[in-house]
Formats: structure tokens, sequence, C-alpha cells
């Protein structure tokens, strides 16, 4: 064969896949070969949830906070395990600051105050840095 005739081979099979690879998986090449993220935390579908919403500040009575880290994939939010979370409150004492997901993306803490007020809740994945946008009170009587 003639060098040309290969060189157009070549070019055909290369387009030939190319092509196929665009139509069956609907997504180019450069897509299939990244890295994915979807061990990352997302902040827009995490979540943080409190109970009760208001408790008695002496010191003793617990409210209690749970986290759940998720992550934004094509086929919906899916739980993150092993994510260390960190909780910020404006009052009150945290048990523990940070807590590592379960299996469920599940990341639990207590709040106590001894001073009446509201405390604003945040929490963060430090390892990810990632700031969840959602934020929580809880009214100290």
């Amino acid at each position: 064969m003639d060098k040309k005739l290969i060189g157009l081979m070549v070019i055909f099979f290369l387009s030939f896949a190319l092509f196929t690879s665009i139509m069956i998986f609907n997504k180019p090449l450069s897509k299939l070969t990244r890295a994915s993220n979807a061990f990352s935390a997302d902040s827009d579908s995490s979540l943080i949830l409190v109970w009760p919403l208001t408790a008695k500040a002496d010191g003793k009575t617990r409210v209690e906070v749970n986290v759940f880290i998720r992550n934004n994939s094509q086929n919906g939010a899916l739980a993150l395990s092993n994510k260390v979370v960190k909780l910020n409150s404006t009052l009150g004492t945290i048990s523990g600051n940070n807590a590592s997901t379960n299996k469920q993306g599940k990341a639990t803490f207590s709040l106590t105050s001894d001073a009446t007020g509201i405390a604003e809740i945040t929490a963060e994945v430090p390892g990810d840095n990632v700031l969840i946008k959602q934020k929580t009170s809880v009214k100290f009587e």
C-alpha cells in the first residue's frame, strides 16, 4: 500500500471513533477522561438540620444538630461518607466541633447554652474547602 492511502485510513478511523464516542456517550472524549468530582462536597446540596428549634438556656438542654454532606452529581445528590465536618455557632458550646460523616453522609453534634439569645449555626467541610450555604438558628430561652 502506498503511504497516502494508509494516512487516509488512519484519519478515517480516528474520526469514526471520535464520532461514535460522541454519539454513544453524548459527551466529548475529554469529559470521559477528566477526573470526577463525585467525592467532593457541594455547598448547595448539603443540609443542616436542628431539633429542637427552641431550648432552655440552662447549659444542660441539648440541641441536636445534624449535618448531611452531599455532592452534586448528574444523578442527584449523593451522600458522602468519611468527610470531616466543622460546626460553628455564634452562641453556646458545641460538643466536638469536628465530626466525620457516616455512610448516610450524616455528622451529628450537640449544642448547649447557658446564655439566652439566638445561635446562628454554620458548617463547613475543611478538606474540600466548602462552606455550606444553608444556615440555621436555635433560640435559647
